[in-house]
Formats: C-alpha cells, sequence, structure tokens
C-alpha cells in the first residue's frame, strides 16, 4: 500500500514541476518579440532548475508505519527560476522606436535572447515527461485496483 501512494507522490511532483515548466517556456516564446520591460531592455528568458525532492510534504497514509515510509526518490521539486545570461540578440532595424540612436551600434535593437528553436524542443522534452509520469500515475492507479480485486 505504501507504494502505491508513494508513486502516486512522486508522479504528482513531477506533473506538479513540468507543467511550472512548461508555463515558463511559453511565456519564454510570448515574449519572443519583446524589447522593452519593466527592468528596462529587453526581455531575458528564464529556466527552470528541478532537483530532487527530499522534504516530508507528501501524502502519508495514516495507517501506514513509520518504518514504511518512503525514504529516497520522493519526486522532484522546482528550486528556482533563473534568468539567462545570453547577450540580447542585435537586429537592425533603424525604424525601431528602441533602435540604439547614438554610437557604434546605430538602428540596431536589442532583442530578447529567445531562441524560439531551442524553447520548442525544451516545451516537447517538458510535455513527454508530463505524458511519462501521467502514464505512470495511470499504471500504478491500475496495479492498485487489481490489488484490491485480488484482495477481494
Amino acid at each position: 500500500m505504501s507504494g502505491m501512494f508513494h508513486s502516486l507522490n512522486v508522479g504528482a511532483s513531477a506533473l506538479t514541476a513540468q507543467r511550472f515548466r512548461m508555463d515558463v517556456i511559453s511565456n519564454n516564446i510570448a515574449n519572443v518579440n519583446t524589447t522593452r520591460t519593466t527592468e528596462g531592455g529587453p526581455f531575458q528568458r528564464s529556466r527552470v532548475l528541478l532537483r530532487p525532492r527530499n522534504d516530508k510534504l507528501r501524502f502519508i497514509s495514516p495507517l501506514l508505519p513509520k518504518r514504511l515510509e518512503p525514504t529516497i526518490g520522493d519526486g522532484v521539486r522546482v528550486i528556482k527560476v533563473e534568468k539567462d545570461r545570453r547577450k540580447p540578440r542585435l537586429v537592425h532595424d533603424p525604424t525601431h522606436p528602441d533602435a540604439i540612436k547614438f554610437g557604434p551600434r546605430k538602428g540596431y535593437v536589442q532583442m530578447p535572447n529567445v531562441n524560439v528553436v531551442e524553447e520548442m524542443v525544451d516545451l516537447i522534452s517538458a510535455t513527454r515527461s508530463y505524458e511519462a509520469n501521467l502514464t505512470m500515475i495511470q499504471a500504478s492507479r491500475q496495479m492498485f485496483n487489481k490489488a484490491l480485486e485480488i484482495g477481494r
């Protein structure tokens, strides 16, 4: 029984983390042409950092003895969202309102450091991870149901 809840906790943490990752990637894609932000300058790409979860924030059955609680492989959690430090792309467009007015880069616009192809690859990876964990949760549920049927 503890294996069932443990697998659900691991899967749920992964679903939450991958969903958050997809949201951040979607935000990056949505801002691929944002040249002016409230912080000043072009939008900076964000990326999500994940780490293994080792906290006790999971569902534990009150009937489960302490010695049967899972201790390793407790899932994953988001530790932070960090900005990509790569330099912005320079695009020559003297008619753009955010074009540089003076100096050697006159007429260039600082564009976000977002590469749509890279974001799409990351989005596919996050989607596949989400789907794999959903399949794992469904398989755990089916095994739990079969175990209940055997017990009848």
